[in-house]
């Protein structure tokens, strides 16, 4: 299986930004923009993309098709994209912008079977489900949406078990409370979802500080790792992780 690097672009309002925890009141904003910071990323040999509309994903609107175009024709970067994707015309659109894949997140969890039937639509290659979570007070995996604003009472493995079964490929997996902290990968949860379901291509995400942490994921059985604070503040640069 191939690993891949995706470094991460966060924005919010078109500018580029970090979240803490998924905190949209801890949010750090960096003085670049979206298209030159993809530039610096593919200069450093990345070949994917990972970018993300905040507003978007709160609202549920999302409005980065201009951005993935731009992107697309100045790099060759090949994008995967999320953010507020609630229709189908919205993964159309951005299809047709240039985007590789679409990730689909809070409808992934509220709307289930409607997010299969676009499976099948656009074929398992096209989407990337996005199953965000935090563990509850129990101990129990859960998966909050809308922005990680508003709990669900569904779980991960579960949820992640009736995708497996429909045919999903490519599952994003975020540890929510390690997202923009630097804390290190969550790499016993990473392992727990290979065992069970080997058939995913997961995407690790959340808490990574360097090329270590990049190999434990990989170790962990995981498909790919998507990188976004320790590449804006330095602590790794790109090409580091692309040689684990």
């Amino acid at each position: 299986m191939t690993f891949t690097v995706y470094p991460a672009i966060d924005l919010r309002h078109g500018a580029v930004v970090r979240l803490h925890q998924g905190d949209y009141a801890q949010s750090k904003q960096y003085d670049m923009t979206p298209e030159d910071l993809a530039r610096g990323y593919r200069a450093q040999g990345a070949e994917w993309l990972h970018l993300v509309d905040l507003e978007g994903a709160r609202s549920g609107t999302t409005s980065l098709h201009s951005h993935v175009r731009a992107i697309s024709d100045a790099t060759g970067l090949k994008v995967q994209v999320g953010g507020g994707v609630r229709e189908a015309n919205d993964v159309e659109r951005l299809l047709g912008a240039g985007a590789k894949r679409v990730v689909i997140g809070s409808l992934a969890v509220v709307s289930p079977e409607r997010v299969i039937e676009w499976l099948h639509d656009y074929g398992a290659d096209a989407l990337t489900i996005a199953l965000d979570t935090r563990r509850d007070e129990r101990g129990d995996w859960r998966l909050p949406i809308h922005g990680w604003t508003k709990n669900s009472t569904e779980s991960l493995f579960t949820l992640a078990h009736a995708y497996a079964q429909a045919g999903l490929k490519h599952l994003l997996c975020t540890d929510i409370s390690r997202d923009g902290t630097l804390s290190g990968p969550a790499i016993a949860l990473y392992a727990a979802l290979h065992e069970r379901f080997p058939t995913l291509s997961v995407q690790a995400s959340g808490g990574i500080r360097d090329a270590e942490d990049v190999r434990s994921v990989l170790t962990s059985g995981c498909a790919g790792v998507v990188i976004g604070k320790s590449l804006l503040e330095g602590s790794m640069r790109l090409s580091e992780a692309l040689l684990c």
